[in-house]
């Protein structure tokens, strides 16, 4: 009796697992795995109802601290297109353990052709250059997705792939970038329009997550630390010296991400406090948010 239980036993087991293997049903939608949350929500605004799409790292998750789950390796192993960011560590020591999940499955790089920003400490001024503070570090700045400019980018970049990847529905995705290209494109002319009389000014932001929002407008990011980081004290009088010096008025905080320190910092400086989240899914709202707290309206 027992052993004829221990057999029902693996055989359920077996195929709950064989259930939950991600394997795509011939009657299924193709599916597309992109990092993170603001590139899902690009993507289903040109895939629209044609294509399932998966994302790594979502509901306020750590890109430093990443780990893939079993959902995650099961989703990858099912898709036809895997979408990175570019420029981040996890999605790097990801690609071998995808090849060998999916050798078939096609990798692209969303952030190809953005002109890229290195440095992650880094001081965005009007004229495009970037500063570094003290023992700044000379990678390249992954937020390529805070910026409207490069989003149009990202999203071109998702067209050819999807086009390239099921021709059968190309027109259908190309009209919808066409849609999601000009709203884009609208958004962008009138963030610059109200920005226009702040050009030049500064301010603060923890993580140094939106440089090329700072670039796009003639802004200046004052980066005070590094995602979870503890700062040095001399850098961190630096930033409280160059934020009273520059007049920064509105310091962004990262709510998952931002420590004790930028609070006592801000103590010090008096900055208004302006909670973000640079990897939430509504994009759009996120982008405003800068916007509304820099001009006040």
């Amino acid at each position: 009796m027992k052993s004829a239980f221990r057999v029902y036993l693996i055989l359920t087991i077996s195929a709950l697992l064989i259930s939950c293997s991600g394997k795509k049903e011939d009657n299924a939608k193709p599916m597309v795995t992109v990092s993170l949350a603001p590139q899902k929500y690009f993507l289903e605004q040109i895939a629209g109802d044609k294509i399932e799409v998966r994302c790594l790292l979502e509901n306020g998750g750590n890109p430093e601290s990443y780990e893939p789950s079993f959902s995650n390796m099961s989703d990858l192993e099912a898709s036809i297109l895997y979408m990175r960011a570019g420029n981040m560590t996890f999605e790097d020591k990801l690609l071998q353990r995808i090849k060998s999940v999916n050798p078939s499955i096609k990798i692209i790089d969303t952030s190809e052709g953005i002109n890229l920003i290195e440095g992650s400490h880094i001081h965005a001024n009007a004229a495009g250059r970037h500063h570094a503070a003290p023992a700044a570090s000379t990678d390249v700045d992954p937020h390529t997705w805070s910026s409207v400019k490069n989003a149009r980018i990202i999203i071109k970049n998702m067209l050819d792939a999807l086009s390239s990847a099921d021709p059968s529905n190309a027109d259908y995705y190309k009209a919808n970038y066409e849609r999601f290209d000009s709203s884009l494109d609208s958004m962008d002319n009138a963030i610059a329009k109200k920005l226009e009389p702040y050009k030049g000014t500064h301010f603060l932001v923890w993580h140094p997550s939106l440089s090329y929002f700072a670039r796009d407008y003639g802004l200046n990011q004052i980066a005070v630390g590094h995602s979870t980081k503890e700062s040095s004290i001399p850098n961190l009088q630096h930033s409280i010296d160059m934020g009273r010096d520059r007049q920064a008025t509105v310091f962004f905080f990262q709510k998952e991400m931002d420590s004790r320190q930028a609070e006592a910092v801000n103590a010090q400086i008096g900055a208004k406090r302006v909670d973000i989240n640079p990897l939430d899914y509504d994009w759009e709202a996120d982008i405003n948010r800068l916007v509304t707290a820099i001009t006040g309206n």
